[in-house]
């Protein structure tokens, strides 16, 4: 892992790590040999690289103004609180902008389903739920002033922190707002004071470490969730993402995700599978971050017999299907599997974990943890292919969970091949067995986060952390705890290659196709019909006849006018 992975990680693990390899380290001190690895106590992470230069950052008209040079800003500055008082000075409606966005509020009610989503509402299968672990989740919220025992201040005059997406000193970063386990005072260890007047000074627009800080480590951890997400991306090869390397276009995640206001284009609670509005005019359109915004619904060079095929085949087939052959292979694994029921095993009455998958940049990975189970990890994978229209219907807290499916979709992509708005993506499948209410049928909410006495991250006993979650959340409860197999779906759209790296026909049009298990689909070199490969012979040998008579014919008829003449 590089030095700014471990840095944009340390803020969603070293907090977890201190609180199992910390307490751990304790129960050894008194021991004659050093204690094994896995319980060794974190060490500091190394400071950030400086953040790469000269992104491509959406449509702007002129480079940012050198912020050193204002009145505003010459500090000093006690937090990030006071700094954004003084943004305020010039930004005057940022702040109000902000406020009505989803990365906010976490709450969006999607206007197709109907259903309320966003991370207030939703229950995943990795750390379960946001909602009650906000301190753990507020280091990736961009907001000020929550204090413990209240939730966040959504009204309160530069609650808003700016710096969180702005700062291009690489030296900022945020601290749990409420506290953890007594062990989480090792989570910033070793870091320099943060120097608010520089880093105020030295703001601009938001660049891949910015948004990789958040974006890279969801889930918990580098890579974890997305599959098609992880620090590789910051100083990734063109290889890897030909619009992100520095050697490519050296795309911010602004140049595709467009904003207005703040509200940046290309929510995964409301996607557009097939955008067949195009590139728009004049200029580019700001309400979406689809490959059609900017590369039109008919890419493929022509006058090109073979352009035209793949412009039809762009009719069903998402531009990532073929675009992003593999996901994460940029030397940083994702996890593919989970197991929640084996989480809370102690040694020496202690928790620890295990490290034994090392990624293909060297550094190693948790194979288990006492507080969130074991892991299983993939690299370099090829994604799993379904139809899908946009839509997603999620598993949400008042949900019965019925007995008719052996793995329960958390969100299950709507579409199909009757569908017109559908296309075939590539997805990111995660699975993972999770804690429910076996006899309610529901999931619940897990308090896994909190310096209390019945947060899990603390003492291991899930039952109690999630009596305390659904009390919180005034849920009922029945006492009654299972584990679920469960699937979230992922649609990959990052670590597009070069064009002359996209999959292969022959990797479809085969026997072992990629989308063999995709239905409704015909694939000349993999479907095969008897009836129609007989009527297929058959047309074949029927031709092959005419042909042989009319020629026959033709060489009769000749001879005898010659015979005539």
């Amino acid at each position: 892992m590089t030095a700014r992975a471990r840095y944009i990680t340390s803020a969603a693990l070293t907090l977890c790590l201190a609180m199992s390899g910390a307490r751990a380290q304790e129960k050894f001190q008194t021991t004659d040999s050093p204690p094994p690895a896995k319980y060794q106590k974190m060490e500091a992470p190394p400071p950030p690289p400086p953040p790469v230069l000269n992104q491509a950052s959406g449509v702007r008209l002129s480079e940012p103004a050198d912020h050193s040079k204002f009145e505003a800003l010459k500090g000093p500055f006690a937090d990030s609180a006071a700094v954004t008082k003084a943004c305020a000075t010039c930004h005057t409606d940022a702040e109000a902008h902000i406020k009505k966005t989803i990365h906010w509020t976490w709450n969006y009610v999607n206007p197709r389903t109907g259903q309320h989503l966003g991370k207030e509402n939703v229950i995943n299968n990795f750390c379960t739920n946001a909602k009650d672990n906000e301190g753990m989740c507020g280091v990736c919220h961009i907001g000020n002033g929550v204090k413990p025992g209240e939730e966040y201040a959504f009204n309160k005059q530069t609650s808003v922190d700016c710096l969180v997406c702005h700062d291009r000193t690489g030296k900022y970063y945020r601290l749990p707002p409420t506290r953890g386990n007594s062990a989480c005072a090792a989570m910033f260890e070793g870091r320099d004071p943060i120097n608010f007047t520089e880093v105020a000074q030295h703001v601009g627009l938001p660049g891949r470490e910015n948004c990789g800080t958040c974006h890279f480590n969801g889930g918990g951890g580098d890579g974890v969730k997305h599959g098609d997400l992880d620090s590789s991306l910051i100083r990734p090869s063109k290889a890897l993402d030909v619009h992100m390397s520095e050697q490519g276009q050296n795309f911010a995640c602004s140049e595709c995700h467009l904003s207005q206001h703040h509200e940046i284009a290309g929510s995964r609670y409301d996607m557009i599978a097939k955008d067949e509005g195009g590139t728009g005019k004049p200029g580019l359109r700001r309400d979406v971050a689809t490959c059609e915004s900017c590369h039109g619904a008919t890419p493929h060079p022509k006058p090109s017999l073979i352009g035209y095929q793949l412009d039809a085949h762009a009719q069903r087939l998402a531009c990532q299907t073929c675009h992003v052959p593999k996901m994460a292979r940029g030397g940083v694994a994702t996890i593919t599997d989970w197991d929640w029921s084996t989480a809370g095993k102690l040694y020496n009455g202690a928790g620890y974990y295990e490290e034994e998958y090392t990624q293909g940049n060297g550094e190693k990975r948790h194979t288990y943890w006492s507080i969130k189970g074991d892991f299983k990890w993939g690299e370099n994978l090829v994604p799993t292919y379904k139809w899908f229209n946009g839509e997603m219907i999620y598993t949400l807290a008042d949900t019965k969970i019925g007995d008719k499916k052996a793995v329960t979709p958390i969100n299950e992509p709507q579409g199909g091949w009757m569908d017109p708005k559908s296309r075939i993506w590539p997805f990111k499948e995660m699975h993972t067995n999770v804690p429910y209410d076996a006899g309610n049928k529901t999931l619940v909410f897990n308090h896994l986060w909190g310096a209390d006495k019945t947060a899990f991250w603390g003492n291991f006993n899930i039952k109690k952390a999630i009596a305390a979650g659904m009390e919180i959340e005034h849920r009922p409860f029945s006492g009654e705890i299972g584990f679920l197999k469960t699937v979230s779906n992922w649609p990959i759209t990052h670590m597009v290659a070069p064009k002359e790296d996209a999959v292969k026909c022959g990797e479809c049009h085969a026997q072992k196709s990629r989308l063999a298990n995709v239905p409704g689909v015909y694939m000349p070199g993999h479907t095969r019909f008897p009836w129609m490969d007989f009527l297929g012979l058959a047309g074949v040998g029927l031709t092959l006849a005419g042909v042989a008579v009319h020629g026959g014919l033709r060489i009769a008829l000749t001879k005898k006018h010659k015979e005539d003449a």
